[in-house]
């Protein structure tokens, strides 16, 4: 039996696949809309910003294309049906803290736009404490595609290996900017 306890709710959404992917991805445009005008504004631009760094139409795309493929899509709607039939406790403990961590993992991602951008106060400290948010998102990530590897056979991190390499990116970009701009003013939104 496992630990971890999850409300019948969460895994509903996942047992479908319809919102399965529209959950995460609406979301994820609601966290993300605000930003619209920050990227096109002084705070944004007056940056600097690590090599590799692409250009900030990119993300727009980028991102809901992750959340349907991701975790936070189809993958989590391959792990919900597969635990749904398990009978292996291994299995079915790996899944269910897997499908926890898919949910905490959500809530890192919608939680770093706001860190990172500071509800327009954007300072060292936010851009500090979304890097923090990146770093664990990243890492829960990556052990959740490990745990559902094994019982999905690997059906999952076909879906989840984009998502963690462009994680890791993101972290890249963000411990870049952290450190990049840490002694300057980073100043107010507009």
């Amino acid at each position: 039996m496992s630990i971890i306890y999850l409300p019948n709710i969460l895994l509903s959404i996942s047992r479908n696949p319809v919102t399965a992917l529209a959950f995460p991805l609406a979301l994820g445009v609601l966290s993300g809309t605000p930003t619209a005008k920050v990227v096109r504004g002084p705070w944004y631009n007056n940056l600097l910003f690590p090599p590799g760094r692409v250009p900030r139409q990119v993300f727009p795309i980028v991102w809901p294309l992750l959340y349907l493929c991701k975790s936070m899509g189809y993958a989590s709607h391959i792990a919900v049906k597969v635990l749904d039939v398990s009978v292996s406790s291994s299995s079915r403990s790996s899944l269910t803290l897997g499908v926890a961590l898919y949910y905490a993992q959500l809530c890192m991602n919608l939680a770093w736009t706001p860190l990172f951008f500071g509800y327009k106060q954007a300072r060292p400290t936010t851009v500090g404490v979304a890097l923090i948010d990146s770093i664990l998102m990243a890492g829960t990530t990556l052990y959740a595609t490990k745990l559902f590897d094994g019982p999905t056979n690997s059906r999952t991190t076909y879906f989840l290996v984009p998502y963690c390499g462009w994680l890791c990116f993101a972290t890249y970009l963000n411990a870049g900017i952290w450190w990049l701009n840490s002694k300057r003013r980073l100043g107010k939104n507009v």
